[in-house]
């Protein structure tokens, strides 16, 4: 059956800055769908629970989530999109409530530590660290806490009925969050793709990885992001996540029916369009197009027709 709105699973409670990512992906005509983990998120997906996931990848500040990286590859649902969100944290407190009197401050840890400049220059206050923002300032509403304040997004403020007290408390105000866009093989949007994350291991050999990015090199191809991660029980073995980007739809093609044969376990984990943002700063909205064929696939299929000479025959399809 299909649904009015797009159900799209998150990691924490409505107002995260997950919530937020939904909204700037998909537009504020959505069902979130809160969940208690990434994890939880993408079985929500495999389950037929949800339509889409949204989740954060990597932080300008604390970098990249590496357990996420493990899950794009292990449940195998493709990349749709990206949404690269600033992070602007406020000081919020139940109306009335004056700063003089407040004792706690509340928040995600990440998000506590990207206000360490605000916790100088008032020594005073007594962390208490939660698993989430949104959570924090739903507790603030709930049990009507006069002493604490929480660090959270304007989402929070506005749905809990906090007043914010200080805007803008992150030290770095240049700190963005990176999500991805995930969903069912055979819910993806008909987009002309420029970007690509792709997940591969090469032999280890010296100079095995640098004739793959020599390959994206030479096509024109910008590799704008790189990631290792160890192979579990294999020793000297690594996964690697790059993200590629292109003008052209034959550079990005060319490139891949190279290196397919300088890599092993070779996975598309997704084309889409990379994050774009209007003249005014705000993200383009997609559209969603159910049902659209899965041209990545055909990519995998060359890979075992036309390159024999690959060191394993066994990709992950």
């Amino acid at each position: 059956m299909k649904q009015d709105k797009p159900r799209v699973a998150i990691q924490g409670i409505r107002a995260s800055f997950h919530e937020e990512a939904a909204f700037q992906f998909f537009g504020e005509n959505i069902h979130t769908l809160e969940c208690g983990s990434f994890k939880q998120t993408f079985d929500a997906l495999q389950k037929g629970d949800a339509d889409y996931v949204v989740m954060a990848i990597e932080n300008s500040i604390a970098g990249s989530i590496l357990p996420n990286y493990s899950l794009l590859l292990s449940y195998g649902f493709p990349v749709i999109g990206e949404i690269y969100l600033p992070i602007q944290l406020h000081l919020m407190a139940l109306p009335g409530v004056k700063f003089e009197d407040v004792k706690y401050v509340t928040s995600h840890p990440i998000a506590i530590r990207q206000c360490v400049d605000f916790f100088d220059e008032y020594p005073h206050l007594n962390i208490v660290e939660s698993n989430d923002t949104a959570a924090c300032a739903k507790r603030i509403r709930d049990e009507q806490l006069t002493d604490t304040v929480a660090i959270a997004n304007t989402l929070a403020a506005r749905l809990y009925g906090l007043d914010v007290l200080e805007r803008r408390i992150e030290s770095n105000k240049k700190n963005f969050t990176r999500f991805l866009i995930l969903t069912h093989h055979d819910n993806v949007p008909k987009k002309q793709p420029n970007k690509a994350s792709l997940c591969f291991q090469v032999s280890n050999k010296v100079g095995a990885l640098a004739k793959v990015l020599n390959i994206f090199a030479e096509e024109g191809i910008n590799m704008s992001k790189i990631q290792s991660m160890p192979v579990l029980g294999k020793r000297h073995e690594y996964n690697f996540y790059v993200d590629v980007e292109w003008e052209e739809q034959k550079q990005y093609d060319t490139a891949i029916r190279k290196i397919l044969k300088y890599t092993q376990n070779f996975n598309i984990l997704g084309e889409y369009q990379r994050h774009e943002e209007e003249g005014n700063g705000e993200t383009k909205h997609v559209k969603v197009v159910e049902k659209a064929p899965r041209r990545y696939i055909d990519v995998r299929v060359v890979r075992k027709s036309e390159s024999p000479e690959s060191p394993k025959d066994g990709a992950k399809g």
